[in-house]
């Protein structure tokens, strides 16, 4: 497929048939390009677009966020989750504007040097933005390649990832007009991925590739992409504190880095009912209560929450690390998904 044919079937398709209104698309803006990229990272676009709405409003372009402070930058993405995300976002806007010029790189291989800005991550900025001719290849991509080629290697094997790679290279736009191609060809293969060549249940009939498409042919879609190695799950049982006083506030900890919600404003957090016990003056021993256990998924593993509540008549307690919020400032502080649902919860009763 080096003659360039199947590049040129999916940048017809997307023309006509791909997504062309998402809040990120239409633009070669690099900031919005790289924003909607870091956020799209195993996190669905349903979820996504309120994000990316709320950001760009608060943080308009690369300036305004490298001069925000953590905390804010922590508290907008609240709820969005793989908070290292958030952290590197904040660092990589720095060194845009500490050793760019406040201009984004306009090649992939530049791109890579910036925090968190992965090989798949330099190459939709690049290609969309500037017209790079640079593979991507996301988890969506990587299942429409490994499909159209046949490529059945193991990608729990570097080597295979590697070779992957060069394949999807192969594939990109060729000729006079690959640079102004590249655009619509990188969306389109994320929108094949994301719309059509679904890990379940593959839309075959409607793929404009379906003709060179060899596992097609084969009739066996979902054989496609192999991974032997998976991860395994692990869980974690974590003893929370929750302060609250009389008047709304809460007492809120910022978390340590590297560990469990590095960086994030949250309850005190133990690692035993009796630490978390041993915590609590005597005095105030009474007021204390459990709440019922419950379960927060994260991609490889499961937190058991063991959840305290100090109902305190007045912010006059105080521990040694963290300090009282008061109920009118929590909500905008950079606060686990779990914890932000359990404060909300109670301020909506």
């Amino acid at each position: 497929m080096a003659d360039g044919a199947f590049a040129k079937r999916v940048v017809a398709w997307q023309r006509t048939h791909g997504r062309n209104d998402l809040p990120w698309q239409n633009t070669q803006d690099p900031y919005r390009v790289w924003l909607s990229e870091i956020m799209l990272q195993q996190t669905q676009v349903v979820t996504v677009r309120n994000y990316f709405t709320r950001f760009i409003a608060r943080f308009p372009n690369v300036a305004s966020l490298a001069q925000a402070s953590l905390d804010d930058v922590l508290g907008l993405w609240s709820g969005l989750g793989y908070y290292s995300r958030a952290r590197n976002l904040h660092c990589c806007a720095q060194q845009v504007m500490e050793l760019h010029g406040g201009a984004f790189p306009a090649s992939a291989e530049v791109l890579e040097t910036l925090p968190g800005i992965g090989r798949s991550t330099a190459a939709a900025i690049a290609s969309l933005c500037f017209g790079e001719g640079v593979a991507i290849l996301d988890a969506n991509v990587k299942r429409v390649v490994t499909r159209v080629l046949g490529f059945d290697a193991d990608l729990a094997q570097g080597v295979h990832v590697r070779a992957l790679w060069d394949a999807a290279t192969e594939l990109l736009p060729v000729g006079k007009d690959a640079a102004s191609a590249m655009p619509r060809y990188t969306q389109g293969m994320m929108d094949l991925g994301a719309t059509v060549c679904l890990p379940k249940k593959p839309q075959c009939e409607i793929c404009p590739v379906r003709e060179d498409c060899v596992a097609t042919k084969a009739g066996d879609p979902q054989r496609y992409p192999v991974r032997t190695r998976t991860l395994k799950r692990s869980s974690q049982s974590i003893w929370l504190l929750w302060a609250q006083s009389g008047d709304g506030a809460v007492w809120l900890d910022k978390r340590p880095t590297p560990g469990v919600w590095a960086g994030l404003h949250c309850l005190p957090l133990f690692d035993s009912e009796d630490a978390l016990k041993l915590a609590v003056p005597r005095t105030l021993q009474s007021t204390l209560h459990a709440l019922p256990v419950f379960t927060h998924v994260l991609t490889h593993k499961d937190l058991y929450l063991h959840v305290w509540r100090l109902d305190l008549a007045d912010p006059s307690a105080a521990w040694d690390a963290g300090r009282w919020v008061a109920g009118t400032d929590w909500p905008a502080q950079g606060l686990p998904a779990p914890i932000r649902k359990l404060l909300q919860g109670s301020a909506a009763t």
